[in-house]
């Protein structure tokens, strides 16, 4: 085992989400710099945040009265992808460069290389997770198909399956040669408060999509006899990445510096109205 290649780990515990998204793009541009070695990040959320995709539209999609309601915390991420409550969550990110000799080039295969972390973590767990993988020959071929680059969601190809449901929630883009890809490893979820959330042309439509999002997301506390808390899932899950990734995780705190400039980032961008509501 001495060739393990060894990465960086931060735990940053629960944050704001301006801080979240900052320190995100922080690590991706250190990473580009040469500054820091591929890193795993663990993170959760203070207060409850509905983050919503780079390309989401505020006024069409978003019931901010419903936000403030809830008393949630609203952040853009710079990731595609749709609205997401982050609350009884471990969120992850996982930050590697493009030309990393583990990562493939098609957007869809490195989202599969980076999620066996996240099978390996549901498989420590205790839940029987597995990749659902295209059956036909042309679905095959579309993956390798690098138009395939501009659909920054998480693919419906390789989705991970825990105890027969896909589960919802990572994103990932690409930016100076570098990948960033997060999700959410929900643990409970409230179904209702997360669709109040959302507009809809109708009352019909909002059950149709709740009934449908059963199959996409899975709480693990709803699967496991005993609750797990966010302290055994982060002990878990980075097993689970380094056992999947096969990589040694080492443990880093940010100098005084670093949070200036994941500071600077907040400052300039993710506490802006300009940056969060405006498209």
């Amino acid at each position: 085992m001495e060739n393990t290649e060894v990465w960086r780990f931060i735990d940053s515990g629960k944050r704001s989400p301006e801080y979240n998204m900052a320190l995100d793009e922080a690590l991706l541009n250190w990473h580009s710099e040469g500054k820091i070695p591929p890193t795993i990040r663990f993170y959760g959320w203070n207060p409850a945040t509905l983050s919503i995709g780079y390309f989401q539209k505020v006024e069409k999609e978003i019931n901010m009265d419903a936000v403030s309601k809830h008393e949630l915390g609203f952040i853009r991420r710079p990731t595609g992808g749709r609205g997401v409550l982050h609350d009884q969550e471990l969120t992850y990110s996982v930050i590697v460069s493009e030309d990393h000799p583990r990562m493939p080039v098609s957007v869809t295969e490195a989202y599969r290389v980076i999620s066996e972390g996240l099978l390996e973590g549901f498989k420590a767990a205790g839940l029987n997770a597995y990749f659902s993988i295209p059956s036909s020959e042309s679905d095959k071929e579309a993956l390798k198909n690098p138009r395939s680059a501009v659909c920054f969601d998480a693919p419906s190809w390789y989705e991970l399956v825990v105890e027969g449901r896909k589960v919802a929630g990572s994103a990932q883009t690409r930016q100076k040669g570098v990948i960033l890809q997060h999700g959410s490893i929900i643990l409970d979820i409230d179904e209702d408060k997360l669709f109040d959330l959302f507009n809809y042309s109708s009352e019909r439509l909002r059950e149709r999509m709740q009934r449908n999002f059963k199959h996409k997301a899975v709480a693990i506390n709803a699967l496991r006899e005993d609750p797990m808390s966010v302290e055994e899932a982060s002990v878990l899950f980075k097993k689970g990445f380094e056992r999947g990734l096969s990589i040694k995780l080492e443990p880093y705190e940010l100098t005084e510096a670093e949070e200036r400039e994941v500071q600077k980032i907040i400052d300039q961008r993710y506490s802006t109205d300009e940056w969060n509501f405006r498209r």
